[in-house]
């Protein structure tokens, strides 16, 4: 392929149809191990070495912590580089700099020069992972970082963001998910995920569970890196900061407060009160449990798992509205039955399909619920399940939008 593009559109239309990409189609875009990546890397000469980074594993909470650490740090002045997926809207807010996307002509120029040097029609042929954490790590490069937050996508032992040697390791909760990849049980989960543990490199865990604790503490020991729990609490986190946030993130803002303490960093109230209100804005923080209006109340959540969708309905739980309506649209590539369960009996649900290959045919999902004995209506896109959510609700009703992260993609 010697072909360049011209234009920002059509080098983002190729990354998505033409190069595997483990959101929209699934397992194919899976890798088993890091040949591809390394091979990308010395081609690019190590870009991430330029820089200090933190890395970044877990099931649930490690885009938020990132979205935390990155507006912390450059809140005291850093310059950051962020790299996280998916996106929402737009390709570029995977690679941000204190907190501004990646340039589309940078997108355009990274590929046009992998095409020119046969990267991506040679024996090499990276994948679209491949290549978007290289553009992050060389992107970072360019501008001249301070620190970068490396957030991981799938596992953490063979991501393809796991060739870093950071300053310090992350690993939030961990819950089942993606157990087609990762194992059937929350040890063999931890264990993918503790591969982002290195040598002599310190690691904060967020929260302490006894399956998980062991395997941490086996691999912490084995790698000489000194293992911390988050802190349960903080001077500097006031009720006047957690009232901007729903109650389950709390265990991530102090697992990204126990970070900074671990980088010898000390920040004051007001640098952490900032940074989590007009720095979280600025930084583009999206679709975790986003109050989009009050009357009715309209939440979107990106929740999607078990663990997450636990969470989520625990703490609509704690609000107050007469009638509950899901807007809700879900993946079809794995067993959504343990989630179905979860979900409220008293509400009223709105069931579509997002734009995406892997998405479940909203017949499938409403048969599901329906078989749940919840009470469903079919609607054949995201946007009109939303707007006959919001006819249909009352000022003192609460709409949910929920089940994927391309549902509320959708709307945002």
């Amino acid at each position: 392929m010697k072909k360049k593009f011209t234009k920002y559109k059509d080098t983002e239309s190729f990354l998505f149809k033409q190069l595997p990409m483990f959101q929209r189609v699934g397992s194919k875009a899976f890798k088993k191990d890091l040949k591809n990546i390394k091979a990308l890397d010395r081609y690019l000469k190590h870009p991430h070495r330029s820089y200090d980074t933190i890395h970044i594993a877990g099931t649930n909470g490690k885009g938020s912590t990132s979205f935390f650490l990155a507006s912390i740090l450059s809140e005291l002045g850093y310059k950051v580089g962020l790299y996280t997926s998916p996106h929402y809207k737009d390709y570029r807010e995977r690679i941000k700099v204190n907190g501004q996307m990646i340039s589309k002509s940078y997108v355009k120029s990274f590929v046009n020069k992998l095409i020119e040097d046969n990267i991506l029609s040679g024996d090499l042929r990276p994948s679209f992972f491949e290549i978007t954490v290289a553009m992050a790590f060389s992107y970072f490069r360019q501008e001249k970082v301070d620190i970068a937050v490396i957030e991981t996508g799938l596992g953490g032992r063979l991501d393809s963001t796991n060739i870093i040697q950071p300053k310090i390791s992350v690993i939030t909760n961990i819950g089942m998910d993606h157990t087609n990849f990762l194992g059937n049980t929350l040890r063999s989960i931890a264990k993918e995920k503790a591969g982002i543990i290195k040598k002599n490199t310190p690691v904060v865990i967020g929260r302490r569970q006894k399956e998980t604790h062991p395997v941490f503490s086996q691999k912490a020991n084995k790698m000489n890196a000194n293992m911390t729990y988050a802190n349960k609490s903080s001077r500097l986190l006031t009720e006047a900061i957690l009232s901007n946030f729903p109650d389950y993130q709390k265990e991530n803002i102090l697992t990204a407060l126990s970070t900074i303490k671990k980088l010898a960093i000390r920040p004051t109230e007001t640098q952490i009160k900032n940074a989590l209100t007009e720095g979280l804005r600025d930084w583009g923080f999206l679709g975790r449990y986003m109050n989009i209006s009050d009357h009715p109340k309209i939440i979107f959540d990106s929740a999607h798992n078990i663990d997450g969708i636990r969470t989520l309905m625990h703490q609509i739980g704690k609000e107050w509205y007469d009638d509950l309506h899901i807007v809700i649209a879900m993946v079809g590539d794995k067993d959504q039955s343990p989630i179905i369960k979860l979900l409220p009996r008293d509400a009223n649900y709105y069931v579509s399909q997002a734009k995406i290959p892997r998405a479940m045919h909203r017949d499938k999902l409403a048969q599901l619920l329906l078989t749940n004995g919840l009470s469903v209506t079919s609607y054949t896109t995201v946007p009109r399940a939303f707007a006959a959510a919001k006819r249909k609700a009352s000022a003192s009703d609460l709409v949910l939008v929920a089940g994927s992260i391309f549902t509320v993609a959708e709307l945002v």
